[in-house]
């Protein structure tokens, strides 16, 4: 979880100042003396390591790192709002709504729902957080009290969060990524750093088109750093959603999984079966379904593309299934057992694709009826990325299209 974000009070300072383009009417609207709006700026001024207005005559005026700010001061600030929608509370007889609400909670109330949430245990919360379990409990409390909302239930595994505690904590993370990403695009304002992207890479991109993708991307911007995640699509998908991850690569899914998240293909690639060059396979003129299923597969688990395409190969012809399988996602266990035994296994060309080219690996010259697979990038629909984010993104796409330029 990104700890980058900053005090929500001097946000919404930000804004009224920006819009009202003078300190004196700002501190009418948000109830504070002008010396305070003046310290909490020269406070986002400190912290972020720039400017964000020219202070004249006539007023107040945003710089250009501070019109770059406040987009993304405006999408934090909405994803919070959007987070409160369906949460009021009554307050001396008047129904308080979210509007009123986030003028009520704290960034450090909101980190710890965070923690909270992810966690489902006050004990590991407080210690990531480093506050005492019983501070934590307490400001939860006094968090739920604010808001008029029950957010956490006690179980006997720990706690159970409410979806309005979901919602609002899932919410809550994509705004401090916002945050995270206005210091990034500041600093490479100020040619002081290139941010970072951090990729979901399922087994197909890790073999193609990624490892050229950063390479390339990494002459032309040394300081940009990039983390790579591997793991399994629902997780990965799991991590996208929640801003863990800004993008992930690898098979899509249809229909598409979630409303939140949009899909994009660069290329298609087709699923061979593939085994080492001298497989006894190999020289045979008619491959069966019975010659298959004799020898060993290492094959993905179930509920991905291929593995679904692997079992329904066998049971639509009435085969019985091969009895020695392993199930693995890993690109490394799979080519050791394909060059060390006769095993076979069930993939995209463009995995092996290194090794087909140098011929360690071939096609067994078996038929696969079958739908081309769509290769592409999933994303949240919400996600705004950075220049140097939205340059690696296209630079995948360039990619995509030498390895696939018949694609649609």
């Amino acid at each position: 979880m990104s700890t980058d974000m900053l005090n929500l009070r001097h946000l919404r300072v930000f804004l009224e100042v920006l819009d009202s383009g003078s300190i004196s009417k700002a501190a009418d609207k948000v109830y504070l003396s002008q010396s305070a709006i003046t310290q909490a700026i020269a406070k986002l001024d400190d912290e972020l390591n720039t400017v964000l207005f020219n202070r004249r005559s006539d007023g107040m005026l945003p710089t250009e790192t501070g019109l770059i700010f406040e987009f993304r001061v405006r999408r934090a600030l909405g994803l919070i709002l959007s987070g409160l929608q369906g949460i009021s509370r009554i307050s001396d007889g008047k129904v308080m709504k979210p509007s009123q609400l986030i003028h009520a909670i704290t960034t450090t109330q909101l980190r710890n729902l965070i923690s909270i949430t992810q966690s489902q245990n006050f004990s590991i919360a407080s210690r990531a957080l480093h506050v005492s379990q019983s501070s934590l409990h307490r400001a939860a409390r006094g968090m739920e009290n604010q808001l008029g909302t029950i957010l956490f239930e006690k179980t006997t595994n720990g706690i159970t969060s409410s979806k309005a505690a979901l919602k609002l904590a899932r919410l809550s993370k994509l705004a401090f990524n916002e945050i995270t990403q206005a210091r990034e695009e500041i600093n490479a304002f100020h040619n002081r750093e290139l941010g970072k992207i951090t990729i979901g890479s399922m087994p197909l991109a890790r073999a193609s088109i990624l490892p050229t993708t950063i390479i390339d991307i990494n002459k032309r911007f040394p300081n940009f750093k990039i983390s790579v995640i591997d793991g399994i699509y629902d997780d990965l998908l799991n991590h996208l959603r929640n801003g863990d991850i800004d993008l992930l690569i690898g098979a899509l899914r249809f229909p598409n999984p979630s409303e939140d998240i949009k899909q994009e293909k660069l290329f298609v690639s087709s699923i061979e079966i593939l085994a080492r060059s001298g497989h006894p396979l190999v020289t045979e003129r008619t491959v069966t379904l019975k010659k298959l299923s004799v020898y060993p597969w290492v094959i993905l688990r179930p509920g991905t593309p291929t593995r679904a395409l692997f079992d329904k190969v066998f049971t639509s012809e009435g085969v019985e299934m091969p009895e020695r399988i392993v199930e693995s996602g890993s690109q490394g266990l799979v080519r050791s057992l394909l060059l060390g035994e006769d095993w076979l296994t069930m993939s995209s060309e463009h995995q092996f694709q290194h090794e087909l080219e140098n011929g360690s690996l071939v096609k067994i010259k078996f038929e696969l009826i079958q739908t081309p697979r769509p290769i592409g990038i999933t994303m949240r629909k919400s996600w705004n990325p950075t220049g140097t984010q939205l340059a690696f993104v296209q630079l995948l796409k360039e990619k995509a299209q030498l390895l696939n330029p018949q694609r649609t």
